[in-house]
């Protein structure tokens, strides 16, 4: 016997000829390495339970468990302040101990190690706590302006170091990183934003970022209807816009339209339609649609006409529209300054 061991007035005699123990978890058995050699691993996840156990095949004299340095019991006594370890068995032929709820200041090396026939016998064991992939940190939901830059964060913790990727929802593009970085946004990238973070350890942990893009009105819909004296008809305008587009009507001489009891508007999210319940010659004419939110306006003219009274007529409509268009350039200037 070569070497001493003094820790705490613990005192073992150590020898260069050691020979292998036994470790066993939840009844696998795992095999442990001669002194110097690298030892095994036991991986548990955090907050679950494990057992160590230390096969004895010989008379034994002395025995302890170690964790690094530090004793943790000798024979049956307890160094151990933790609550969690305790002692499984102590008899000829099995020292285990057993740790409760595990956490990540667990993880290290642990160390059976008992003199027996006036030799010392010694194995090491590595035990390594995982965790699962977390969110802990995210973007909250944004709003911006069309053409704005937009970066998003999704940070995550695990043991093993997780990876964490964006997938854009409307696509399904995927992005590696805990930072996602989109320059000069349009309004088909307003989407949700979901991270993905994992380990292996456990199912992915994923969270969605929603990401609103603001532009003003732009009109989609509108032309010219035809309409029968004493029969309904309807004029449509609707416009895409982010915050949702207010609506109004004018008429050619540039008069609001108001609801009466042959005429009725009525507005919807996202469009705005004139009811005409009862035609008369009073209502054909040209009417334009405003429509503004707080980002800007537009509008766009459509005439309700009898059938037939614009045959032959083609290019003077396109031509009179064109001089509305022209003409409600200024109106639309004054109306923004309500916006």
């Amino acid at each position: 016997c070569s070497k001493i061991l003094i820790r705490h007035c613990l005192v073992f005699l150590l020898d260069a000829d050691c020979t292998l123990l036994s470790f066993f978890l939840a009844g696998s058995s795992v095999h442990g390495a001669e002194f110097g050699h690298l030892p095994d691993n036991i991986t548990v996840l955090e907050g679950e339970s494990v057992t160590l156990r230390c096969r004895i095949d010989e008379e034994v004299t002395h025995k302890a468990w170690l964790n690094r340095s530090n004793i943790l019991f000798t024979g049956t006594d307890k160094w151990s302040l933790d609550r969690r370890v305790t002692l499984v068995n102590s008899n000829n032929s099995d020292f285990s101990i057993h740790i409760d709820k595990v956490q990540v200041t667990d993880e290290g090396p642990y160390t059976c190690t008992f003199q027996a026939n006036n030799k010392p016998r010694i194995v090491h064991v590595y035990l390594i706590v995982q965790v699962p992939a977390r969110i802990v940190n995210i973007s909250k939901n944004v709003s911006v302006n069309e053409g704005e830059n937009v970066n998003l964060y999704c940070l995550a913790v695990g043991r093993p170091e997780p990876t964490v990727t964006w997938k854009e929802q409307k696509y399904g593009t995927l992005r590696e990183g805990e930072f996602l970085e989109i320059t000069e946004i349009t309004r088909q990238q307003a989407q949700d934003y979901e991270c993905i973070t994992n380990n292996g350890v456990a199912p992915p942990d994923q969270r969605k970022v929603i990401v609103t893009v603001n532009y003003p009105p732009m009109i989609t819909d509108m032309k010219n209807m035809p309409a029968h004296l004493g029969k309904t008809a309807i004029l449509r305008c609707e416009a895409m816009a982010v915050p949702p587009a207010s609506f109004e009507w004018y008429r050619d001489d540039h008069r609001p339209v108001e609801s009466d009891n042959t005429l009725r508007i009525k507005n919807e999210k996202t469009r705005s339609l004139l009811l005409f319940t009862n035609v008369t010659e009073k209502h054909f004419g040209n009417y334009t649609c405003f429509a503004s939110n707080r980002l800007g306006a537009s509008n766009a003219s459509m005439l309700l006409f009898r059938p037939g009274a614009l045959q032959g007529r083609g290019t003077g409509l396109h031509a009179g529209i064109s001089v509305i268009v022209c003409v409600w350039v200024s109106l639309s200037a004054a109306l923004l300054l309500k916006v």
